[in-house]
């Protein structure tokens, strides 16, 4: 089943490079409530249908792997009923959204730590994983109780305890080694990073996984974005250059600017 059409009747564009693997950071739900008189939890209500919204463009634009910060590991420090709401909402959404995504050809995958997680949580992710175990179109890595950091730090934990037991030698830890000790061995690295609500930090999100990713800041509150917003930073990223650490030669089309040696002068000395 193809997701609904955005309400505008607008289609994706065709673009000479799609991102393989766009992660979210969902900000401003909160903000956006607060500024319309609505307590905070109205806020990641409404988070809900632009999350459902931007899979569906994210399926249409041809983007193969989405990845999406919905609780983090320092979101404990939040109020209680915060906390309570946000896993319980999840809890919610994964039961209710859960056949939907399976129609379209979603696979949901949970990543993060299981550690102080509720069980009720757990529950609903392990169900949705095992009925989209099976589906192609697009990966959702649903990330809760999530952390950068964490994560790396489990992984490096891990290891050193197989190579405590003999079962690795400490010269075969390499990229390749660590990787397969993430949360999700198999998830490709991230190409285009996305964070909404005006802010400008990585909030230790795929810390590993987005070493190269191109960055996207957008305005918006997370409820204000859409797929229409999607498509446009897939847009900009189609524009890229992308070098990995290379670089090439261009030649200049102009005269280079000639510097007179006293504009290197400290003008302090």
């Amino acid at each position: 089943m193809q997701p609904p059409a955005h309400p505008s009747g607008a289609v994706a564009p065709k673009l000479a490079q799609v991102p393989h693997h766009v992660a979210v950071v969902m900000d401003g739900n909160g903000r956006w409530a607060n500024t319309r008189g609505l307590p905070r939890t109205d806020g990641h209500r409404e988070g809900e249908a632009t999350l459902m919204d931007v899979i569906a463009g994210a399926l249409e634009i041809g983007v193969s792997e989405l990845s999406a910060y919905a609780f983090s590991t320092e979101n404990w420090k939040r109020s209680p009923a915060e906390v309570r709401y946000i896993l319980g909402f999840s809890r919610q959404i994964l039961r209710e959204q859960r056949d939907d995504l399976n129609a379209w050809g979603v696979r949901v995958r949970w990543v993060g730590r299981e550690g102080r997680l509720w069980k009720s949580v757990l529950s609903e992710l392990r169900a949705a994983e095992e009925l989209t175990k099976d589906n192609r179109k697009l990966t959702f890595n649903l990330c809760i109780n999530y952390g950068g950091k964490a994560e790396i730090t489990d992984a490096m934990a891990r290891i050193a305890a197989d190579v405590a037991d003999g079962l690795l030698k400490p010269s075969s830890v390499n990229d390749q080694l660590i990787q397969r000790y993430l949360y999700a061995p198999d998830m490709s690295d991230v190409d285009l990073f996305i964070r909404t609500g005006g802010e400008q930090r990585t909030s230790n999100f795929l810390m590993w996984e987005s070493a190269y990713a191109e960055m996207y800041f957008s305005d918006l509150l997370w409820p204000d974005f859409d797929r229409l917003a999607l498509w446009r930073a897939c847009s900009e990223f189609a524009g890229r250059d992308r070098r990995y650490g290379g670089a090439v030669d261009r030649v200049a089309t102009t005269e280079p600017r000639v510097w007179a040696p006293e504009e290197y002068d400290d003008p302090d000395a």
